[in-house]
């Protein structure tokens, strides 16, 4: 593998095709924010706007402000975002809401933890990129939010009836292991270490099960397999993008045997969610082999697939698993001859089972302006070492 070459297409792909579609094309001038909801030539087919599309896009911007290059147009980008999340996003109390109107009305409440870990995220990022303390005391307020919520995300709005069959979710320890690192800046050491000691030992001792080498989306309480529809869902995409999460605070911790760990669950991961038949990786897949109860189980999706690249070069550059190469290199094929629209910029999101565009969207509700930059970025800065 030509990692040179490798290197500049991940970047040539970022600047030139991606960033100028979101510049352009989501910014909403008059209001403020975003709009995510572009269809395949990036024309705005919905205004609703998304807060956690909305953290995210401000959160990406700045970042790589912060670390590419100094670009004004990405920093006033970041910032007119940040000024309509902090007047419109949340309930005066840093609650972020779901989602909310063009105009910043209120749609729907605050359920949604990942409004507020975007929100942190965002905020953190660009009190780094502006030295600006408001922005520092958001990020701040709004993780304290979230470790408040922890042990009940949902809280009021949970559909679960109390004490029936009380489970707990592997996204928010996943996430924690990304943001801890995020916002490592703005916290007390000693909440910095308790917090990633803490999500450590949820993704790798509990939610990744020895018995079965794969990490499950949810367990009991009190950390046990759960024999039902939720107990039973494994999403391949979240366990593999966790596991860069984790060789990052292996890097951070200077544990080599997170590093080594993580290797190991996303080579496993990697076989076990692969559709053997028509490529790409599966949504969500049954422990045991039962049908899913998600409709969708078998689609492809964009985020996962560039999430498993940024992990399987992590992994090779660390540990020089030739299999991580190997995948690396299996899902790079199938990402670009599929996800990438040779037609008009940005990629697609969402494939059926045999590899088709399904939706021909370049942005939505769940799609936005994250995964496949911040996959470029990272995957860039992988190979530019190598």
């Amino acid at each position: 593998m030509d990692f040179k070459q490798m290197a500049h297409l991940y970047k040539d792909e970022l600047l030139n095709n991606i960033l100028p579609f979101w510049l352009e094309k989501s910014q909403d001038k008059e209001l403020g924010g975003y709009y995510t909801c572009l269809d395949r030539a990036g024309n705005v087919y919905d205004t609703d706007k998304f807060i956690w599309l909305q953290g995210r896009e401000v959160w990406l911007f700045s970042m790589l402000y912060n670390n590419l290059e100094k670009r004004e147009e990405w920093l006033e980008c970041a910032i007119q975002g940040a000024e309509f999340l902090k007047k419109y996003g949340h309930d005066g109390n840093y609650n972020w809401y779901f989602s909310i109107t063009r105009e910043g009305k209120p749609i729907i409440q605050p359920y949604n933890i990942f409004s507020y870990t975007f929100a942190a995220m965002a905020f953190a990022q660009l009190g780094k990129a502006t030295g600006n303390e408001e922005y520092v005391h958001i990020a701040k307020t709004t993780f304290d939010r979230i470790l408040e919520k922890m042990d009940n995300p949902k809280g009021i709005w949970s559909k679960a009836y109390p004490g029936t069959r009380d489970l707990k979710g592997f996204s928010l320890p996943m996430i924690l292991c990304n943001l801890s690192l995020e916002i490592e800046h703005l916290l007390d050491k000693s909440l910095l270490d308790q917090t990633i000691e803490t999500c450590l030992n949820e993704v790798m001792n509990v939610f990744y099960r020895e018995e079965l080498g794969l990490v499950v989306e949810n367990v009991t309480l009190d950390g046990k397999l759960s024999d039902s529809f939720e107990g039973r869902v494994l999403n391949p995409g979240h366990a593999l993008e966790s596991m860069w999460f984790l060789m990052d605070l292996g890097v951070k911790l200077d544990r080599r045997d997170i590093v080594e760990k993580a290797v190991q669950i996303a080579l496993r991961t990697a076989d076990y969610g692969w559709d053997k038949q028509y490529g790409g990786i599966f949504y969500f897949m049954d422990r045991k082999g039962y049908p899913p109860q998600q409709l969708e189980w078998d689609q492809k999706l964009w985020w996962v697939h560039i999430e498993t690249l940024i992990t399987m070069i992590k992994g090779y550059q660390l540990t020089g698993s030739k299999e991580c190469l190997d995948w690396f290199s299996k899902i790079h094929d199938y990402t670009w001859e599929h996800f990438k629209d040779k037609e008009h910029p940005e990629w697609f999101g969402y494939l059926n089972r045999r590899g088709e565009v399904l939706l021909d969207l370049k942005g939505g509700k769940w799609k936005g302006c994250f995964h496949i930059p911040r996959g470029l970025y990272q995957i860039n800065k992988v190979l530019e070492t190598l």
